[in-house]
């Protein structure tokens, strides 16, 4: 990733949304060179020089004051998720690459623990994934669930992948348009994370070359943070599908999360959970019983 090119995109796109109107600024009429706000504008809302945004704007956050990023932030009207993509590009532009590159990186396999946790939540489809949506394991109901995503042909799953480049995704997810664009914010913010992060850099660079769908959506620069929310899916052995999500960070395994999904009580879609986890129930183990001398 080009961390400047980054960051001049991200404040640009960020700047071309907000009008006049919206940032309580007067608008005096008249034909507007520029979508959104001037530099100029953004300036004066965040209390800096015109040339100091401008050197900002052109992808020169090095040595950038939080309290200025901040100010951006309020300027700008950016969410909690830009906001933190905003810091975290910043961190990368003030980080040395070297040591960026040897940082500390999810494990590519889950811990026993993690597993065992996985299978024990029986009636909840589950699984985990790091920050580039590879799915690293998932309990039976989780596969079941999810039965096109992990009848895929990579070894580890991926999610974009799926979503993009695999046309059963767009079978499956009845929010297809939605749920892609999320992805696409979610892989965006994981750049401005790890932007040294070699397999992301080719994931993204392959999506882009082999979706145009991907490349159009990537060029918005939207991200997004990954904790609740609802899916909709057409299960070929259960029809549709709605279950409300969480997603929450494995704390001693920085960089994976665990989602797990639900449904409303007494409802279709329980019902056709429930038939899911009775056809991957691991049956009992038979074991023959002991007889004593004499006894039938």
């Amino acid at each position: 990733m080009n961390n400047p090119a980054e960051v001049r995109d991200f404040l640009t796109t960020r700047r071309a949304r907000i009008t006049p109107e919206r940032a309580g600024l007067p608008d005096y009429g008249g034909h507007r060179r520029v979508a959104g706000l001037r530099r100029e504008e953004v300036a004066l809302l965040a209390g800096v020089s015109v040339d100091y945004y401008t050197r900002l704007e052109r992808g020169n956050l090095t040595g950038v004051s939080d309290s200025v990023l901040e100010a951006l932030v309020r300027a700008l009207h950016l969410d909690e998720a830009e906001r933190v993509h905003l810091f975290d590009l910043a961190r990368a532009a003030n980080t040395n690459a070297t040591s960026a590159r040897g940082r500390r990186r999810p494990a590519a396999q889950l811990r026993p623990g993690v597993q065992r946790l996985l299978d024990a939540m029986s009636m909840a489809p589950a699984y985990v994934r790091n920050g580039r949506l590879d799915v690293l394991g998932a309990n039976a109901l989780g596969r079941a669930v999810f039965a096109p995503l992990f009848d895929t042909a990579a070894r580890v799953p991926n999610m974009a992948r799926f979503m993009f480049l695999d046309p059963a995704a767009q079978a499956f997810y009845v929010d297809w348009d939605t749920l892609a664009g999320e992805v696409v914010a979610l892989l965006r913010a994981e750049a401005g994370r790890d932007p040294y992060d070699k397999a992301l850099t080719e994931l993204i660079g392959e999506l882009s070359t082999r979706s145009d769908v991907f490349r159009t959506w990537w060029a918005r620069h939207d991200v997004r943070l990954h904790r609740s929310g609802v899916k909709r899916l057409r299960h070929p052995m259960v029809g549709e599908l709605t279950l409300a999500y969480e997603s929450l960070e494995l704390v001693a395994d920085p960089g994976l999360r665990l989602n797990a999904y639900t449904t409303e009580p007494a409802g279709p879609a329980e019902e056709a959970l429930g038939l899911l986890a009775s056809w991957t129930a691991v049956p009992p183990e038979r074991t023959t019983p002991r007889t004593t001398r004499g006894n039938p």
